[in-house]
């Protein structure tokens, strides 16, 4: 059989890690999260990371695997995740990804274009700057120095904020200015799924704290002959 990887993608509170966990214990293999906040261990507050129970159930990549003093971005990803699929294999034909960062996500399938070097001296500057005014100054800068990234980006990833921004500082041209938009091809197959609620049931969900509320959800199931659509009552989850 082929190896594939299942890419299981929507907004936040959709519910993607349940929906992982399923198709993970389905298919006995593993899953690689690709969420730009989960990776950073002292984040847990506000960051919907899989409980420990979930982690201990089916192994995850890229849960607190890094420190937020390092950098990661999405070529750290690619590379990490690319790696971590290449482990998945070697005793599985399916790998999971679940996240939603769709940059992450985009290198994982794709590639990334090659961003130049950034100034040292420019990141800690932004930095500096960034833990004196917060996140709202930052948002302000990039907003207008690269709004295209503004728009596209995780605007509530401070880490990724300032990249764009050093980057922007450092060579004169913005971030996105640097994607060409030439895809890599990959040894593997992919498989896209994408779960979305009604707009409502979106804020509920975000607002109960991550507890799952009385509704139900469309999505793709993949099997091992085919891919369908049906409908999942959230209850069953």
């Amino acid at each position: 059989m082929n190896k594939t990887c299942i890419i299981i993608a929507g907004p936040t509170a959709v519910g993607k890690t349940m929906v992982a966990l399923e198709i993970a214990r389905y298919f006995s293999t593993q899953i690689i999260s690709a969420d730009s906040r989960q990776c950073f261990i002292e984040l847990n507050a506000g960051v919907a990371k899989p409980s420990l129970e979930q982690l201990a159930g089916v192994h995850h990549y890229f849960i607190n695997s890094h420190s937020i003093h390092e950098q990661v971005t999405a070529a750290v990803f690619e590379t990490y995740a690319l790696h971590a699929a290449e482990k998945i294999f070697l005793t599985n034909d399916i790998a999971i990804i679940a996240g939603g960062t769709g940059l992450y996500i985009k290198a994982f399938c794709e590639g990334l274009d090659i961003i130049p070097d950034t100034s040292e001296k420019v990141r800690q500057y932004i930095i500096n700057a960034y833990n004196q005014n917060g996140l709202a100054w930052l948002q302000r800068e990039v907003m207008q120095h690269d709004p295209d990234f503004f728009i596209k980006g995780d605007r509530e990833n401070p880490q990724r904020l300032m990249r764009a921004l050093e980057v922007k500082m450092t060579t004169g041209r913005t971030f996105t200015s640097f994607l060409t938009g030439n895809k890599k091809q990959r040894d593997f197959n992919i498989i896209k799924i994408g779960i979305d609620h009604p707009r409502e049931q979106l804020y509920q969900r975000k607002n109960t704290a991550g507890c799952l509320i009385s509704g139900s959800m469309n999505y793709r199931y993949f099997s091992k002959d085919t891919i369908k659509y049906f409908y999942l009552p959230l209850s069953s989850l």
